[in-house]
């Protein structure tokens, strides 16, 4: 616990948050995490980008939808025959990179592009 307070002493650095330029990544591996208080299940893809040494996270995409660019994350969404929803932004995205399952993203190289608030999503338009 002691080392926690110490934190409290701490000044504002002169280093800004350096976020990533869009570049094509390539997928690491994918897992499906339960998110928020919903626990809804999105697709986390583990990234390694050209400009970074550590592994990054994305589970958005910008893709088209009735004819706009839309921001969405890579929701879990199942039809009722418990496959994939078609045209959601998880099957939008699986489609435009010729993947038939979340499984085979593993190795693509995709290119990314930022979204509203400058995170990196991946593209798909």
């Amino acid at each position: 616990m002691a080392e926690n307070q110490e934190e409290l002493k701490l000044e504002i650095g002169t280093e800004e948050a350096i976020s990533l330029k869009p570049a094509k990544v390539k997928i690491l591996n994918v897992k499906i995490e339960e998110v928020g208080e919903k626990k809804s299940r999105k697709v986390i893809c583990e990234c390694r980008h050209p400009d970074s040494p550590e592994v990054i996270h994305i589970s958005s995409v910008k893709y088209e939808n009735k004819g706009k660019l839309e921001t969405a994350g890579l929701w879990l969404n199942k039809d009722s025959k418990g496959l994939l929803r078609k045209g959601s932004a998880l099957a939008v995205f699986l489609t435009a990179y010729s993947a038939k399952t979340i499984e085979e993203l593993k190795d693509k190289e995709i290119p990314t592009i930022q979204d509203e608030k400058g995170y990196l999503c991946f593209k798909a338009y």
